[in-house]
């Protein structure tokens, strides 16, 4: 039984050997056919490139630019305000600070009136914050200006529409 299973274990090396051998012939006639095909693409006439028309950039002089301020984008936050400290709100108003604590709000109110602002504290009953208002106006592009003014100094200022 021993002979039996070394004989059949040759063989089956034997035959595994000589059938998944590659032969030098199969690999000289692909690298044949690749270089043919490599002749036959070079001699194609190779199609022309297009050229991209460039048209030529006309300079304008600083003084043509015309640089437009668009109000109408600056967002707006709304709420109902009650006026805590000051002669009251009109319909668009600049914040500069929030604050949970009045003292804390009413004493930013004084830093601005010392810097000639006619500054007020608002009440948002919602979220329970004193909002200092530097200046209040009756239209958006006014408040708009004024905010981008106190946004030098300020630059969390954001605008409120008193509902």
């Amino acid at each position: 039984m021993k002979k039996y299973s070394v004989i059949c274990a040759g063989l089956l090396l034997a035959v595994a050997f000589t059938s998944c051998g590659s032969s030098e012939k199969a690999y000289r006639k692909m690298y044949e056919k690749s270089q043919a095909a490599d002749a036959a693409n070079a001699n194609k006439e190779q199609p022309s490139e297009e050229v991209a028309v460039v048209t030529p950039v006309v300079e304008k002089p600083a003084t043509e630019t015309v640089v437009v301020d668009n109000s109408d984008n600056v967002p707006v936050r709304q709420g109902k305000y009650s006026v805590v400290s000051g002669a009251g709100l009109k319909d668009f108003s600049v914040v500069v600070g929030s604050f949970s604590v009045q003292a804390n709000a009413e004493g930013m109110q004084g830093q601005l009136k010392n810097k000639g602002y006619e500054a007020q504290v608002a009440y948002d009953s919602a979220t329970r914050m004193y909002r200092v208002v530097a200046s209040t106006f009756a239209t958006k592009n006014e408040a708009v200006q004024s905010r981008n003014q106190l946004r030098v100094q300020y630059p969390d200022a954001w605008l409120l529409y008193n509902n």
